[in-house]
């Protein structure tokens, strides 16, 4: 094994909180979630990787890093669970500020390596167990920390107050009134058909975004509804902490709106994690086998539309377009096809990633790394440049990046790297190209 090198990073969340605590309580940390909380897979894991190597070409971090076996996926693991283990859990401050920057900075849990593995091993769940050590020791990345904390006392990701979001959604509203005659977007609405949940973002920064669902919602003539109490912001950033309690309140939180406006299903916008948790994690933790609601993402909602005719295409973007495939979605979901037909009906010219589908790079920016905030902003530009590479390569002139996540980390490569592109939400790519009835228009 290489030795592990990395340029100092200072993170208050990680460095301040180790000053705080001892080896005991490191200990009992380590010990509670590797021996009580961990499933049967982590010895069967553990046991069963015969080190082959067959993970690593398959990681954008160890191709970015020119073959540096350190960040090699089975690496990560051996520098971290092995390293407890063998220690019986006695590690020391260095010990763990190591692992917290491994799992949180260098692994984005995009499951990639599962897809190369003989074994089938589950690389990211064993890293999502360090985290989950780290979240109890309180070593998290601050601004990680920051987020989760607001899901806990707000559950949206912004200190979002209530009276704040009622007041944008009815200045969204008069806004899209300017496009669409007598345009709606309705709160706390019983018995609708659709419960929209929106990303926290979209309240503050990107209203656009959210006035774009608005607006293919009333073109479509979806009988619809948003949450007039706490609970509309379907993200769920306690997750990247594996902070299994906050993760799940804000799950239970989203389908007991959903109870009680009586909707038929829960729709939300184009995020990879928060569906995760919406249909796997939180429900999981929740003690529930499955979903007691229907929960829809957002590409799923889009591709119903278009299968149904609820929405006709006047004039489609001619520019060449490729397509990032989110990681929870694609690689976890199977909708590649579904993101692909959207923006074929969308798109004169879609020249399509290599590799794709499940075997696409991860963005670089997921699994919490881009809101490990600007201490490691480098660490994910620099675990990016495979991914850069090959958008370049497309020769497309737009990337559709259905995540949020996605989105914002293929900005920042495009920015460092030069790509010479424009990034784009399905949501806009249909209100931009979709037709409005003219008993619609204003």
């Amino acid at each position: 094994m290489a030795r592990f090198e990395r340029k100092p990073v200072t993170d208050i969340g990680i460095d301040e909180t180790l000053k705080h605590v001892d080896e005991v309580k490191i200990k009992k940390a380590i010990d509670w979630v590797l021996k009580a909380e961990a499933s049967a897979r982590l010895k069967t894991f553990v046991q069963t990787c015969v080190r082959c190597g067959m993970c690593s070409g398959s990681c954008h971090h160890y191709i970015s890093h020119d073959n540096d076996p350190t960040y090699a996926p089975a690496a990560k693991v051996k520098q971290t669970v092995w390293d407890m283990l063998d220690k019986n859990g006695n590690v020391s401050k260095e010990d763990i500020k190591k692992y917290a920057r491994i799992a949180f900075t260098e692994c984005n849990l995009c499951r990639r390596c599962v897809q190369f593995c003989p074994f089938g091993i589950d690389i990211a769940y064993l890293i999502s167990l360090v985290r989950r050590i780290c979240c109890l020791i309180g070593t998290v990345p601050q601004y990680i920390q920051d987020q989760a904390l607001s899901h806990m006392q707000t559950t949206n990701m912004l200190w979002f107050r209530q009276d704040e979001w009622l007041d944008t959604v009815q200045w969204l509203e008069d806004e899209l009134r300017v496009e669409i005659k007598n345009a709606r977007i309705p709160l706390g609405k019983k018995d609708a058909d659709v419960l929209y949940l929106a990303h926290g973002l979209e309240a503050k920064y990107m209203t656009g975004l959210l006035t774009n669902m608005a607006k293919i919602m009333n073109v479509a003539k979806i009988d619809w509804t948003m949450p007039d109490t706490d609970g509309w912001d379907y993200t769920n950033k306690a997750f990247y902490a594996q902070d299994h309690e906050t993760m799940s309140m804000v799950v239970r939180r989203h389908y007991e709106n959903a109870f009680n406006l009586g909707v038929k299903r829960i729709v939300m916008g184009e995020c990879g994690h928060a569906f995760r948790t919406g249909i796997y994690e939180g429900v999981r933790f929740l003690g529930w086998k499955e979903s007691p609601i229907p929960y829809i993402h957002g590409v799923q909602f889009f591709y119903e539309l278009f299968m149904e005719g609820r929405i006709k295409i006047a004039k489609k973007i001619e520019e060449p377009v490729t397509v990032q495939d989110p990681c929870n979605i694609v690689r976890y979901r199977g909708m590649g096809d579904m993101i692909r037909y959207i923006i074929r009906q969308t798109c004169e010219n879609f020249i399509d990633i290599n590799p794709g589908y499940e075997y696409n790079y991860c963005c670089s920016a997921g699994g919490g790394m881009v809101d490990a905030g600007p201490p490691w902003k480098m660490a994910r530009i620099e675990g990016g440049k495979v991914k850069a590479d090959q958008i370049r390569d497309t020769g497309a002139k737009i990337v559709i990046a259905p995540c949020h996540t996605c989105h914002k980390g293929i900005e920042d490569l495009n920015d460092y790297y030069k790509l010479g592109v424009h990034v784009k939400f399905l949501t806009d790519v249909i209100a931009e190209t979709m037709e409005i009835p003219e008993e619609l228009r204003a």
